[in-house]
């Protein structure tokens, strides 16, 4: 659940114990006190295993006990990736927790005492804090998918990239030939792992016959034949060829492995979204695609952890700050807060949106040409960003169908001809 300032603050009561956490790889660091900063016991550290978690969960209850306490909140710093098992731990403990953002702490406390003590139990009790959101079943399930499709997709390029620089120092005639080195005609030549000289000594029915085990059009004598005279003049490196065979072998394995878990990750993709309820609906949007409902969903969570699309926008960074005083008034930018990688996806679907959308495409040609207050292209797709989330949340929470004539009554000239007609 997303909570707003004041329910953070409201949640801090002269009844609640709180714990501030310093999180580290191997051994945390706790401390206790009350809202009003007085501090009980000594600190303490324990291990970043169950072993320490328990430890810890015991020591907060016994103080709590003691002191009479109704309820605690745990305040950490989200230090790397470290914190997520103690986070996960007390949401299965069901003890309320917080992440604080460690420079925000800083800069609150000179700015409250003008002293540069940082610590996280002093910004807990201030309400400066934000509840994380740990996406549980399916949508954890996405998260990790979405995260091993990128982890793969980085590997893919570099195997893509050392599989260039072997035919430039190599056979740097061969994509004169072959457009794609991926294709499969192609790819079944370079599995003959044979250098230029090599390749020339091979007859011309015999490389025929070995493309047509693959390949089932376009073959034909002409291109067998552009094949070898560009290995016949090729420019090549012909030193130390028994390795550079065993390179090429090596990268077309790893490549044939990621284009095997692409296969195996896009399986279990569909079947984690049809788990989903109203994701048809969501793909029937023309310009959305499978792994950009996949992506949204494994940065979101679960939509019922929010009460309006606003919360997501800020999720997202794409929410507005500005820079005034007085007479002054600086230009609107967006935060940038948030999830970086949910930005970013909603950026680059705002591309085919506009192009194959006849509502985004109208909406944004009004944003751009309005009499009042033109935006600039990237100001509106910023703007669009923003209604693609409102719309995403609308079919999610209830199920509504995309509707592209509705959606254009948002523009006043659409709807003044809709009034018309």
């Amino acid at each position: 659940m997303h909570f707003t300032q004041n329910e953070r603050i409201n949640q801090i009561t002269s009844s609640t114990l709180i714990v501030g956490v310093d999180i580290a790889k191997f051994k945390h660091v706790a401390r206790a006190q009350d809202y009003r900063g007085v501090e009980f016991g000594k600190p303490i550290a324990f291990e970043n295993n169950r072993t320490g978690f328990e430890y810890f969960d015991s020591w907060f209850e016994k103080l709590g006990a003691e002191q009479g306490f109704q309820d605690v909140i745990v305040g950490m710093e989200p230090t790397g990736h470290y914190w997520l098992n103690l986070a996960h731990f007390l949401r299965e403990q069901q003890v309320k927790y917080g992440v604080v953002n460690p420079l925000h702490v800083k800069k609150s406390k000179e700015l409250d005492d003008n002293s540069p003590t940082k610590n996280d139990v002093k910004d807990v009790k201030d309400g400066r804090y934000a509840v994380p959101n740990l996406p549980q079943g399916v949508y954890a399930e996405l998260r990790e998918a979405m995260k091993i499709r990128d982890h793969l997709s980085t590997d893919l390029s570099v195997v893509q990239g050392r599989v260039h620089n072997w035919l430039d120092r190599y056979f740097p005639e061969f994509l004169t030939v072959f457009k794609d080195w991926e294709c499969k005609s192609a790819i079944h030549l370079l599995r003959l792992y044979l250098l230029p000289h090599e390749l020339v000594s091979l007859s011309d029915e015999t490389l025929l016959l070995h493309r047509r085990e693959i390949a089932k059009r376009g073959l034909g004598l002409g291109r067998v034949k552009s094949l070898k005279a560009a290995a016949a003049r090729s420019v090549g490196i012909k030193q130390g060829s028994q390795l550079a065979k065993m390179e090429l072998r090596l990268l077309l394995t790893q490549y044939e492995l990621l284009q095997k878990k692409f296969e195996e990750l896009e399986v279990h993709l569909d079947e984690l979204l049809m788990q989903i309820p109203f994701v048809p609906q969501l793909l029937a949007i023309k310009g959305i695609g499978r792994d950009t409902i996949a992506g949204f969903l494994a940065e979101v969570g679960d939509i019922e952890q929010y009460r309006h699309p606003k919360q997501i926008i800020k999720l997202a960074g794409l929410n507005l700050k500005e820079n005034t005083s007085g007479k002054h008034k600086g230009q609107a930018k967006i935060t940038k807060r948030g999830r970086k990688r949910l930005r970013a996806l909603l950026f680059r679907v705002m591309m085919p949106l506009v192009a194959k959308n006849a509502a985004f495409k109208a909406l944004h040609e009004y944003y751009t040409k309005r009499p009042d207050n033109p935006l600039k292209k990237m100001q509106s797709i910023i703007a669009l960003c923003n209604k693609l989330i409102r719309v995403l949340f609308g079919i999610l929470k209830k199920g509504h169908e995309f509707n592209e004539s509705k959606m254009m009554q948002d523009i006043p000239r659409f709807a003044e001809l809709l009034k018309a007609a």
